[in-house]
């Protein structure tokens, strides 16, 4: 339940009592008063209509329900009542006190209320529109703010899938090397050692910079390679103005997985992967080619796991991006265009 209280919220309705002051103020000049005594009778009466909308539009309204018809008329007339007579009251009071000069009852004749009226009732609709404006801001921040909050939620749940799926690819491959007794197990291990030492320690921040990633694509093509004879042909090339430019890690490491996983390591004869990367003015292009055995016949291409995941990283993460597929006989493109200004 909301605090009667609150002084961020009651603050915005300071400064718009002080608003009302300033406006107030003008308005008794023109009538030929002097500042000090006009700034005194308009300090006192904003006092009151401050305090009493603070507690209308932040206490009884949201606490209303409107399908109770006779609560709301009950009230809507107390606070008519609180921004006539108590308001009036409120005027004689500060006279008796000497703070509002500007109230005079003659004897025998009762105190007009009609500008008390008017100056009550425009008060409350500029407290009424101020803090409908600002609830709707605060609103639309807080509805932004947990869109956000959810999308890093789904962020980070894709990457906790992309992880293992990563490393469980990679100790299938150690696995057929021991199982073979071959002598290259043990530097597979290494390799392996070196590759979790990255995603332990480097990748639990947002952005890394591009040259890290160049070096675990290095790092996992030749954890890869240990597993063929010289029959795969691997070239990796790029071409990066700044090698220090931010990248979200392991962003591209899915695309390189499954040229090996689902190309080179399906394909009998003359395997083949190349993989090059460019950026130039902030616009990422990353394309890889690999041999494969498939020969779709309806257009459609298969997209295992680490695909889908790289689609929809792309969508919380950038605004400007392209991910092509494209089957070819004996041979897979897949490329990447990404607006690295495009961040969201």
């Amino acid at each position: 339940m909301k605090a009667l209280f609150d002084i961020r919220r009651f603050r915005l309705y300071a400064w718009v009592g002080l608003a009302i002051i300033a406006m107030c103020t003008m308005h008794e000049m023109i009538s030929h008063k002097s500042f000090g005594r006009a700034l005194l009778n308009c300090m006192w009466l904003s006092l009151y209509l401050t305090v009493v909308n603070y507690i209308l539009f932040e206490a009884v309204l949201p606490a209303l329900r409107w399908r109770r018809f006779y609560w709301g008329v009950l009230y809507a007339v107390l606070f008519m009542f609180l921004f006539s007579k108590v308001f009036h009251w409120w005027a004689r009071l500060g006279w008796l006190l000497r703070l509002n000069t500007d109230y005079i009852e003659p004897a025998g004749a009762r105190h007009d209320l009609n500008e008390e009226m008017a100056f009550s009732l425009a008060a409350v609709m500029m407290f009424g529109i101020v803090s409908h404006i600002y609830h709707h801001v605060r609103l639309r921040q807080t509805a932004q703010q947990l869109k956000i909050e959810k999308q890093s939620a789904e962020l980070s749940y894709l990457k906790s899938q992309t992880n293992p799926h990563f490393l469980f690819n990679t100790l299938n491959n150690i696995y057929s090397l021991a199982r073979d007794k071959s002598d290259l197990a043990p530097e597979s291990i290494l390799r392996l050692s070196k590759i979790l030492r990255y995603m332990l320690y480097e990748t639990g921040g947002p952005f890394i910079a591009i040259e890290q990633e160049l070096k675990i694509i290095a790092d996992y093509i030749s954890l890869e390679k240990l597993r063929y004879d010289e029959s795969l042909r691997v070239n990796f090339s790029y071409d990066v103005e700044d090698l220090k430019q931010s990248l979200p890690p392991l962003l591209l490491i899915p695309l390189v997985e499954n040229a090996f996983k689902h190309g080179a390591a399906e394909t009998r004869h003359q395997p083949f992967i190349d993989i090059h990367l460019s950026v130039s003015n902030r616009q990422l292009a990353f394309t890889i080619r690999n041999s494969t055995e498939d020969q779709v016949s309806d257009g459609t291409i298969r997209q295992h796991i680490g695909l889908p995941n790289l689609r929809r990283q792309l969508e919380l993460l950038y605004t400007d991006y392209q991910v092509s597929l494209e089957q070819r006989t004996a041979e897979f493109i897949a490329t990447l265009n990404i607006n690295l200004a495009s961040h969201v």
